[in-house]
């Protein structure tokens, strides 16, 4: 089945892009490789398959309506797996609307040429950030999604909406798929996983903002893609679905499970809260397991200890 895979240069992408080819399919990928973090990062990421004559990579912008289209006409499309978008809580503060402009008009982007040039299936990539500052925990894809706290939270909630719209107005099969702090190899280097083993490792300071108790629901990269595979097997009219580990875990105590793996103390130093922070994420992931049959397989000991295996083959 050709589909194309946006932002599948990137972290959860280009592991994406792997299994769909060892699964056998053809793959379109459409990515601008932007400076919001080293540009090589990505080029490492699909140099073991951007050579392969089922890959066809693009760059561009989603932003660019023409652009998006000529690379949907570049050949036919079975289903659109929609993962680019500017990411990061913290980032969105500073420049809300470089968020609104990729993640709102780029999905709707995206939507527009499924719509005009009959591609039926798309996967949405959103977040767990739309759930806010909830204290029902764990979260459900029926609570409250009105209240996001973050320029990014809202970006992604205004993106599932436009979903709903095209999936109620044209007929287009969507899921959206609120992934929960995904991490392993190849994640990003800013994201708190890779930083906290990369300070670990080099004996630098490691910032903790707040007390240390705030607790995610961390989710390891291969369960993640097993969740998208098992949505693109299975469309629906309109879904929304949560694909995390199921448990929450301490930032301090991922930070101690981050020092047995490197071996390592850790050089904590605590700074004030960051705004647009929740204090807990947790997945109930009983939607995903009874329509996908989803679930998590990869431990948060198990994942930490291949994260760092791969940080120090690639870094040391």
């Amino acid at each position: 089945m050709p589909i194309l895979v946006t932002g599948g240069a990137g972290f959860i992408g280009s592991h994406l892009v792997e299994r769909l080819l060892r699964e056998g399919h053809e793959v379109t990928i459409l990515d601008d490789f932007n400076e919001f973090y080293p540009p090589e990062i990505k080029w490492r990421n699909v140099a073991a398959f951007r050579d392969d004559p089922r890959v066809r990579l693009h760059v561009g912008d989603i932003t660019d309506l023409p652009r998006v289209e000529q690379v949907f006409r570049d050949r036919p499309l079975e289903a659109v797996v929609h993962l680019a978008a500017r990411a990061g809580v913290r980032p969105s503060i500073a420049q809300p609307r470089l968020y609104e402009e990729v993640n709102v008009l780029g999905t709707l982007n995206l939507l527009e040429c499924c719509r005009r040039l009959g591609v039926t299936r798309l996967l949405f990539g959103s977040s767990s950030s739309v759930y806010g500052i909830s204290s029902k925990v764990p979260f459900t894809e029926d609570d409250p999604v009105s209240t996001p706290i973050s320029p990014y939270a809202a970006t992604k909630r205004a993106g599932e909406l436009h979903c709903f719209t095209y999936a109620h107005l044209y007929g287009l099969q969507v899921t959206c798929l609120r992934f929960f702090t995904v991490y392993g190899e190849r994640q990003r280097p800013e994201m708190a996983i890779h930083k906290f083993t990369r300070h670990i490792w080099r004996g630098e300071e490691v910032p903790v903002y707040g007390d240390g108790s705030s607790r995610r629901d961390y989710t390891y990269i291969s369960d993640i893609v097993d969740g998208a595979m098992a949505a693109l097997a299975r469309p629906f009219p309109y879904e929304v679905v949560n694909l995390g580990g199921s448990r929450t875990v301490a930032l301090l105590d991922l930070i101690r499970l981050i020092e047995q793996a490197v071996g390592r103390t850790a050089r904590v130093v605590h700074h004030p809260e960051q705004p647009g922070d929740v204090p807990i994420t947790s997945a109930d992931v009983s939607r995903a397991e009874q329509l996908l049959g989803f679930r998590p397989r990869v431990s948060l000991e198990q994942g930490i200890d291949r994260f760092v295996r791969w940080f120090k083959n690639e870094y040391s």
